[in-house]
């Protein structure tokens, strides 16, 4: 069987059979060629070529509500495909996720034209948890934005935590032992993180970026990822940077001076150890219930002269 053929078979159980072009989508849709060619690739699609015919009905009305939505906002088209590379970005990385775990172990061992129609089985119950899960992110997001409102000047904890050795490890380790890895790290993350009330901002591979809104939760979850690779033997030591101040979301992430010395102040904290910014350390030392160390200015490229302190449990 051709490998187009149980791409076009899925394509027709999802969306409709194919057949229109890029210009007769935009027409159909009263939209203009050149702003539908920029939202679909900010949606993380390749640009087909004038006279490739994969689009469907379901694309004009895709493109007819992007646009409605745009309307309703009165937000610029800039806005809109900002909104759109976050979400194609999102949504981009879980279908590979979900075809993964559920398409990839199929093929080889299934027939390939059947495997299209075990995912159609599946999209009843995927499509609920998708949408269960992104109405209540949509609750943490607005609450987030409650206690600490959004804009250029919106101050949180920022950290960094990333296992020590990483790069070694890639080297020596298969690519099961290597996911087993990164898949456990990424648990713990989850776990200390959450219960501290943060929010992981992303997984970067062997590194966890999170902000917390209250510096004193922000701490203990650093302080937690630190010991929590101490007693897992299957973990190698994490280190930790954390840093306090103003902050800008951009697409979904935290960008600005705050994460960029956050990210420095991890490359320089030892194994096990969690490293805080200058303010960040006096504010936790009045705050009390933790052991801080002042060390020495260190000057950082980019950054100027900062003078971190270590952060430790109080005993």
């Amino acid at each position: 069987m051709p490998v187009a053929e149980p791409w076009r078979l899925l394509t027709e159980a999802l969306l409709g059979p194919p057949g229109l072009a890029s210009a007769e989508v935009a027409a159909a849709a009263g939209v203009d060629l050149e702003f539908a060619r920029r939202l679909w690739r900010a949606l993380g699609f390749s640009p087909p070529s004038n006279d490739e015919r994969l689009f469907t009905a379901a694309d004009v009305a895709m493109l007819k509500a992007t646009c409605e939505l745009r309307d309703r906002l009165v937000i610029a088209p800039e806005v809109l495909l900002q909104l759109a590379r976050v979400t194609g970005h999102s949504l981009g990385r879980l279908a590979d996720a979900q075809v993964v775990a559920v398409a990839e172990p199929r093929v080889g061992a299934t027939p390939i034209g059947d495997v299209p129609n075990e995912l159609v089985a599946l999209l009843p119950e995927l499509e609920r948890l998708l949408q269960h899960v992104w109405r209540r992110h949509l609750v943490a997001a607005f609450a987030r934005i409650v206690a600490v409102p959004a804009g250029a000047d919106r101050v949180l904890t920022v950290g960094f935590a990333d296992l020590v050795g990483f790069t070694a490890m890639t080297q020596a380790f298969d690519a099961h032992a290597l996911a087993d890895l990164v898949d456990r790290f990424e648990a713990t993350a989850y776990e200390h993180v959450l219960g501290q009330h943060g929010w992981v901002v992303k997984m970067i591979g062997d590194e966890v970026m999170f902000a917390a809104t209250d510096a004193v939760a922000a701490a203990r979850i650093g302080l937690g990822l630190a010991r929590a690779s101490g007693r897992d033997t299957r973990l190698p030591p994490v280190r930790v940077g954390l840093a306090h101040g103003p902050t800008l979301a951009w697409e979904g992430d935290l960008v600005g001076q705050t994460v960029n010395l956050a990210h420095r102040l991890v490359a320089l904290a030892r194994p096990g150890t969690v490293l805080v910014s200058d303010g960040l350390g006096k504010h936790l030392a009045a705050e009390g219930g933790f052991a801080l160390r002042h060390l020495r200015p260190v000057r950082l490229q980019g950054i100027g002269p900062v003078r971190p302190w270590v952060l430790r449990d109080e005993q």
